[in-house]
C-alpha cells in the first residue's frame, strides 16, 4: 500500500539527477516542481537553477513547472528559466502531469517527475506512470502545512528504505 508513494530514485538534490544519462535511455522531458526542489520557497531562480536548465535545453529535453503555487510565482519563476509552466497544478491529480506532457509533446514513457514530496509529487507522478525522483527538500524552514506533511513522510521513507534493504532492489535511474 505504501508502495503508491515510493520513488523510482531518491536522491539528495535536483542538481545530482543524472540527466544525460536518462537522455540517453531515450527521455525527452522532465517536469519539476519549484518551491524547496530547485531553489528555497519563494526564491527567484539562482546560478544553479538557470545553469540546470540550459544544460537541459542542449541535451534536447523539454523541461515544464508544475507548481500548486499562484500563476505569479510560477510565471516568475518560468520566465527566469525559460520553461513552460502550468500554476495551481492540482497535484497529485494526474491533470497537470498529463497537461505538462502535453505542452511539452512528451509521454509517461520519456518523461520524468522531479520533487520534493510524497504526497503531491511522487504520489502525483506514480500515479500518472512517470518515473518519479525524489530530491531531499533544499531548506527545511517550511509553512507549517508542508512540515504537517513532512512528519508524515518520515514513516513512508522508513518503510522505503526498509523494503530497499528487504528486497535488495537497486533504486537507480535505469529500469
Amino acid at each position: 500500500m505504501l508502495e503508491q508513494f515510493y520513488p523510482r530514485l531518491y536522491l539528495d538534490s535536483a542538481y545530482e539527477v543524472p540527466y544525460g544519462d536518462f537522455r540517453a535511455e531515450g527521455y525527452r522531458g522532465v517536469i519539476f516542481d519549484i518551491d524547496n526542489t530547485l531553489v528555497p520557497h519563494d526564491a527567484p531562480a539562482d546560478a544553479r537553477a538557470l545553469a540546470l536548465f540550459d544544460r537541459l535545453r542542449a541535451l534536447g529535453m523539454s523541461t515544464c513547472l508544475l507548481s500548486n503555487n499562484k500563476e505569479p510565482r510560477v510565471k516568475s519563476f518560468a520566465g527566469q528559466v525559460n520553461s513552460i509552466y502550468l500554476y495551481k497544478g492540482g497535484k497529485p491529480s494526474r491533470r497537470g502531469y498529463l497537461a505538462a506532457m502535453e505542452r511539452m509533446g512528451t509521454t509517461t514513457e520519456n518523461t520524468l517527475f522531479v520533487g520534493d514530496q510524497l504526497f503531491t509529487d511522487v504520489y502525483g507522478a506514480n500515479r500518472t506512470g512517470l518515473y518519479s525522483v525524489l530530491v531531499k527538500p533544499i531548506n527545511p524552514k517550511e509553512e507549517i502545512q508542508i512540515v504537517l506533511k513532512r512528519y508524515l513522510e518520515k514513516p513512508v521513507l522508513w518503510s522505503y528504505a526498509r523494503h530497499l534493504k528487504k528486497t535488495g532492489e537497486k533504486r537507480d535511474w535505469k529500469r
